[in-house]
């Protein structure tokens, strides 16, 4: 086991939950975009770095997968909806700035909490970065319930993916490349039906502000 490079997976790790950390400190559906993709780009090399602690060219694999889909091509297709439904900002979330970073905090000391006892018995040289990628589990869901715009709600969902795939990384010392590929292929079908479901709120109701659909039940 090389010390250089575990220190680098759990100085990686500790990033993934910075950016995570960054879609809630800002209003800028562009910059909550490139949050996700520095996420993804950092969740990739988290990954490569696990393929030359293991040698394992099948988890390289997953690396370039991570980098590619999520870190190239996610972003390039949110970035498209944003421009073809015209919304650049979260105006008007739940919850302002402060108090989210706040909730953020005790949910980052939920997440230790949690895993306490599983880092303890664990032997794995992953383990330090259980709890982060816990915390990144949690912050991404809760994004994904504090916010109002539909496409800031679409990037809530793919940081709750990046931190499952974060937790089966440090959980199971790398994730096997069928297992991924599955992953891929629901998180892409998930955001075709998330782009048909923005396109239809933005025509309805002439704005992604997802509390108009109330109004659908009187």
């Amino acid at each position: 086991m090389n010390p250089a490079i575990v220190y680098l997976v759990e100085l990686g790790s500790g990033a993934i939950l910075v950016t995570a950390l960054a879609v809630i400190w800002r209003h800028s559906l562009q910059a909550y975009i490139g949050a996700f993709r520095l996420q993804s780009f950092l969740l990739g090399a988290v990954a490569a770095l696990l393929s030359q602690l293991q040698g394992s060219l099948e988890l390289l694999g997953v690396a370039l997968l991570i980098a590619l889909v999520k870190g190239w091509f996610i972003p390039r297709f949110l970035r498209r909806l944003l421009a073809r439904v015209g919304s650049g900002r979260e105006v008007r979330p739940y919850l302002n700035v402060a108090a989210s970073l706040l909730i953020c905090g005790a949910l980052v000391v939920v997440a230790y909490s949690a895993t306490a006892d599983l880092v303890a018995a664990s032997r794995l040289p992953t383990r330090n970065g259980v709890p982060l990628a816990l915390a990144v589990v949690l912050i991404g869901f809760f994004v994904l319930i504090s916010r109002r715009q539909a496409i800031t709600q679409v990037i809530g969902f793919l940081v709750l993916e990046n931190g499952i795939a974060m937790l089966a990384l440090m959980v199971s010392y790398g994730l096997p490349l069928m297992v991924e590929l599955g992953v891929f292929l629901d998180v892409l079908i998930a955001l075709w039906i998330m782009q048909v479901v923005v396109y239809r709120i933005r025509d309805t109701f002439d704005t992604l502000d997802v509390t108009r659909l109330k109004g659908l039940r009187h």
